[in-house]
């Protein structure tokens, strides 16, 4: 990255009294306060924003402050505003309070927070910040002042979300990137899982720089038609040529790894806790793998459709079966005086029953889901951070997996698994953060013999395809198996009985793969 500052630096223009926008002489341009705050690492990410004009995307792992980077560089340029915020809807007001916090001129008539589809007084703002969920087709009085007016800095939050192509949002927003004179995007996980869903991104930064979508499927995403039954589809699903894609995302992305800069930030220690079901439980799972593999084995018009239909019923289904021992790791958890920790869920019947957990050892609690406001997310995050009564934050995967700061917690429960690990992996570090003092220790409640045990194996896969296009190298989303006495703990829960038909002691168990070669092949068709 420094080669490619030293490269560009020279296209840099001057800023504000003759200041130069490149170097330590931009950083004086920041309020002190802000300034001072910065970290070595994070100032490198301002100044290669500023080496590529104002246009690149900051891809620092989750926690490294890429929303402190992202303000300082649209400060700097700050005589080019208006500036638009495009964020995830539940990341509004904390972003409006990093805004206030690190910009203390700004006065609260100068943000404009759009609230809904009808919003038309854009163009009076010196800052406007977006949800994603207004950029819909149906939005046309809101499209209309967005388009009317001319933004000259635009920072994308999560810029993953323009991952499809085909979504009203991406076809929004990227002419609207395309047409800002400085244009950050920030994303922990730019990838999410496959090339594929880098294409928007990049070409929203720099129009056919990888070439039509055609070029970069081909190259990039293995190409290629795919058969289900009789129906054929152009499957871009694939990854090739990754280190190529890395040596060039480099060249308009800053990415950097905790472990890379953060050496003082303590570790991260991941355990897979397995355990059985009970026998009615496991027999209902075992029947539906098997109709999974009759499906597989059929050649039927509408296979893809019934296996996709399959897959969603035993995901709830495995919600469902496991929610009781879930119960009891989380009481267990809670034995433990002071300790602090989060607990991750995505169906709702699985969050009502680690909330019930909770409820019943009468011990204090915060939970955050799609249903509560974003305004009362953060008074929530608040205090579960400051108040040490509130031991357990039980949250929604999608609702809160990003943007939140949770580093008062020690540990990380997944309850359930989710179908992206770039997602998982930004729930993880809600806690593992600047900020944490202790190593973060996060329990992976595995149910054998479940719907459960296909996702841990997908996810290492795709993780693997994620960390080869942005690390440069193969990374896995390595757990070890949790110790015996938690392993014990979940197989003579009082909730359930042991399965006696699966036993859990074979070698296959030790590395998370628990199911037969047919089972393995599915998960190819899944991804």
């Amino acid at each position: 990255h420094l080669e490619t500052m030293q490269t560009i630096r020279g296209q840099v223009k001057c800023g504000p009294d003759g200041v130069s926008l490149h170097g330590k002489d931009a950083l004086q341009l920041l309020p002190q306060k802000l300034r001072e705050k910065l970290m070595p690492f994070q100032r490198e990410g301002i100044l290669f924003a500023l080496s590529m004009d104002g246009r690149c995307m900051i891809g620092d792992e989750m926690g490294l402050g890429k929303t402190i980077q992202a303000i300082s560089v649209a400060y700097i340029f700050k005589q080019e505003w208006p500036l638009l915020i495009v964020v995830p809807s539940s990341l509004k007001y904390p972003w409006i309070e990093e805004l206030e916090k690190w910009i203390p001129e700004l006065d609260p008539r100068d943000i404009n927070l759009v609230e809904s589809k009808t919003d038309t007084i854009i163009g009076t703002s010196k800052v406007t910040i977006l949800g994603y969920g207004l950029l819909t087709t149906d939005a046309r009085p809101l499209l209309e002042a967005l388009n009317k007016q001319r933004f000259g800095v635009i920072l994308v939050d999560e810029s993953h979300y323009l991952k499809s192509r085909n979504a009203a949002r991406s076809k929004i927003l990227v002419p609207i990137i395309q047409n800002a004179k400085r244009a950050i995007l920030l994303t922990g996980t730019p990838a999410l899982g496959r090339p594929e869903e880098l294409f928007m991104q990049i070409d929203a930064l720099y129009p056919r720089r990888f070439g039509t979508w055609s070029d970069y499927a081909k190259k990039y995403c293995n190409a290629h038609y795919k058969f289900f039954g009789a129906r054929r589809q152009w499957d871009c699903r694939g990854a090739s040529h990754l280190d190529e894609l890395h040596q060039r995302l480099s060249e308009i992305m800053i990415r950097r790894l905790k472990n890379q800069v953060l050496t003082q930030l303590p570790p991260k220690i991941r355990q897979r806790i397995p355990f059985d079901l009970p026998k009615d439980a496991a027999k209902e799972a075992s029947a539906s793998f098997e109709r999974w593999e009759k499906l597989m084995s059929s050649e039927s018009e509408n296979q893809f459709v019934e296996v996709m239909s399959l897959i969603t019923h035993m995901y709830k289904q495995t919600a469902v079966a496991k929610a009781g021992a879930v119960k009891d790791y989380i009481k267990m958890m809670l034995e433990t005086e002071q300790l602090k920790f989060l607990v991750f869920a995505h169906h709702l019947s699985m969050l009502q029953a680690c909330t019930e957990a909770v409820i019943e050892v009468k011990a204090s609690y915060i939970r955050i889901d799609g249903s509560v406001p974003s305004a009362e997310r953060i008074q929530l995050v608040h205090r579960f951070q400051n108040d040490p009564d509130t031991r357990v934050a039980i949250l929604s995967i999608q609702a809160a997996g990003q943007g939140l700061t949770f580093t008062a917690a020690s540990h990380v429960v997944f309850a359930e698994l989710y179908w992206n690990p770039g997602q998982v992996k930004q729930a993880e570090d809600r806690a593992h953060r600047i900020g944490q003092t202790t190593t973060v220790h996060i329990h992976y409640l595995i149910a054998k013999g479940t719907f459960d045990t296909v996702m841990w194996a997908m996810l290492n896969r795709k993780e693997t395809v994620t960390g080869s296009a942005l690390n440069g190298k193969k990374e896995y989303l390595k757990a070890e198996v949790g110790d015996q006495e938690k392993w014990d703990f979940l197989n003579f829960a009082q909730a359930w009985t042991p399965s006696d038909t699966m036993k859990g002691d074979s070698e296959d168990d030790k590395d998370g793969t628990f199911f037969s070669h047919v089972r393995k092949r599915v998960i190819i068709v899944i991804n």
